[in-house]
């Protein structure tokens, strides 16, 4: 048998047993209940960069919030937000609204199933424009995500970088060979179930696999050697002081957070107030200095608070920046007082400027009204949570 009709037989037993497979093991999701492509749409959004587990509730409760494009269009932002609280990679909500009001002006409310419109939809990228247009509609258009990418590397032995743009564009011309006519939404749906659950990154389960047989990978021994990736650069560290400012007076029982700036990272969330430190040797400035530099930066952004004591150390990474945070109890001083405050703490050289910022006193209440990040947000739910007052 030559090397192209082997091939040619490779890919019909690839695509006959997934589909096969599929048919019978594929998981009872909430958007798969549907056609709907808003809800597609949605899901797909919400599944970058996150697990179908985690996904799955933030999901029901959009849609519950959200349930038509228009009702997401006209929403105001802050409320999308908060809907999206704890998800993560916020960009991906304000984009996903922005689009939305694309959809709503420019095509009627109804989310578009051509190409062009896809693509022109902010946010949207080669892969969830495919799934978008294969799920949803049945167009046979690639959807290739890490999944995807980890099983076609494993199955035709594809040794190639899966981070080079050549890579991705091969395997999605080789996607679209194996889409059986009639079947793009069922066969992008199950590629990607196959590299969730069975193919995985580690340990894949290789005895379970539908199309095990002719896997190419398996036959060379090299199954947990591909798919080949560049390491991507880790995060950079940063350290950061954050102030847990307790009111005082006609403040008491809240506490001060801020708004982030208009655009950038974790644009138009809401924080509590922090700086980035000079890192010391050991990464964790000691409180002393720490405290120091937090009383200055504040007085620096007009607020009167004396550190009181070390509440709490937290962690969040970014996809280019891990957050190294020590957070701090402040009191809020009287303004009489901030002048004796001034002459005792020196401002911290921060490397960031100053700028006027929205700052608000809430309390555990409020809470429901402001989208925090999340690192933040389990900050403030642990303090009210255990606060005293």
């Amino acid at each position: 048998m030559s090397s192209s009709i082997s091939s040619m037989e490779q890919k019909r037993h690839f695509s006959i047993n997934l589909l096969e497979w599929y048919d019978k093991h594929k998981r009872d999701l909430p958007w798969r209940r549907h056609r709907n492509p808003y809800y597609i749409w949605v899901s797909e959004i919400m599944l970058q960069q996150t697990r179908v587990d985690t996904v799955i509730p933030f999901f029901n409760r959009f849609i519950e919030r959200f349930p038509t494009v228009e009702d997401l269009a006209d929403a105001p932002e802050q409320d999308v937000l908060k809907c999206w609280e704890g998800l993560g990679y916020y960009s991906r909500a304000r984009n996903l609204q922005a689009a939305a009001k694309q959809v709503k002006e420019l095509h009627g409310g109804m989310v578009p199933d051509d190409k062009a419109s896809v693509f022109a939809l902010k946010g949207v990228g080669p892969y969830t424009a495919g799934a978008i247009l294969s799920i949803a509609f049945n167009k046979p258009e690639p959807a290739v995500d890490g999944n995807v990418m980890r099983v076609l590397s494993r199955y035709f032995l594809i040794e190639e970088d899966i981070m080079k743009g050549s890579t991705r564009a091969f395997m999605e011309s080789l996607v679209v060979e194996l889409i059986p006519d009639g079947r793009a939404s069922d066969f992008n749906q199950a590629l990607m179930e196959l590299g969730a659950l069975v193919c995985t990154p580690k340990s894949p389960h290789c005895l379970t696999c539908p199309v095990m047989e002719h896997c190419s990978a398996r036959q060379e021994g090299k199954e947990e050697q591909l798919p080949i990736k560049t390491k991507a650069k880790p995060p950079r560290p940063e350290y950061r002081v954050v102030a847990l400012v307790e009111g005082r007076g006609d403040h008491s029982g809240r506490v001060l957070i801020r708004q982030r700036p208009q655009e950038g990272l974790l644009a138009r969330m809401w924080e509590l107030p922090h700086l980035q430190t000079p890192a010391a040797r050991s990464g964790r400035l000691p409180d002393e200095p720490a405290m120091d530099i937090l009383a200055g930066a504040l007085l620096e952004e007009g607020i009167a608070a004396r550190p009181i004591a070390h509440l709490t150390d937290a962690e969040h990474t970014f996809s280019h920046i891990h957050w190294n945070l020590q957070v701090y109890r402040c009191r809020e001083e009287d303004l009489p007082q901030a002048a004796e405050l001034k002459a005792m703490y020196a401002a911290g050289d921060s490397g960031e400027q100053s700028v006027q910022t929205e700052y608000r006193w809430i309390d555990e209440q409020d809470m429901q009204h402001y989208a925090f990040p999340n690192v933040f947000l389990k900050i403030l739910q642990n303090y009210f949570k255990h606060s005293s007052y």
